[in-house]
């Protein structure tokens, strides 16, 4: 089992967690699993944002983006270095430290912007 830390978010989690998710889960079951409730619009297929994240530590033992994430992320909001769709990013060996962004760009929701 692969240690995962949670930043606290003001909504989702304002304390923070501290839990264990098996190798070879996507780090957004795993949030799920453990009552972190992320927004998965796309029902984890990869077609939208709202699952980013912001992989503080532990960014290196992740399997590379592929092309179809690189090109979601462009349009995710607060973009960084180590960013990951959640629904995509898989567990591995290390300990991770996972912030999740204060805000998403939820199209179904907000409607598009031009």
């Amino acid at each position: 089992m692969t240690q995962i830390i949670v930043l606290p978010h003001e909504e989702l989690c304002p304390k923070g967690a501290l839990f264990e998710a098996a190798p070879g889960t996507s780090i957004c079951d795993a949030l799920l699993e453990h009552n972190i409730e992320i927004e998965h619009a796309c029902e984890k297929s990869c077609a939208c944002t709202t699952c980013h994240v912001i992989v503080r530590e532990g960014f290196d033992s992740l399997e590379e983006a592929t092309e179809l994430e690189e090109d979601m992320l462009d349009k995710a909001w607060g973009l960084e270095a180590n960013s990951r769709l959640s629904c995509q990013a898989i567990v591995g060996e290390r300990e991770l430290v996972v912030e999740i962004p204060k805000y998403t760009i939820n199209m179904a929701k907000e409607g598009h912007s031009k």
